[in-house]
């Protein structure tokens, strides 16, 4: 464990249970989301539909008159 890890959980260590727990649950459910977001991300099939959507916009975009900010 690093110590920016090591720093943050001592300090959650320190909160009440409830919360303690609130906060684990995120975390935990941030892995399993980016977890999920690498599986799909590394499917052929979704490199080909992301592939094919960013073709589109590029399309619409080149179309389309689009203000610059």
């Amino acid at each position: 464990m690093n110590a920016i890890l090591d720093k943050a959980i001592a300090a959650m260590s320190r909160l009440p249970d409830a919360v303690q727990e609130a906060i684990a649950r995120e975390v935990l459910n941030l892995i399993d989301a980016d977890a999920r977001w690498d599986t799909f991300l590394g499917d052929p099939r979704s490199r080909n539909a992301l592939s094919q959507l960013a073709a589109q916009a590029r399309d619409e975009i080149a179309r389309v008159d689009v203000p610059k900010f």
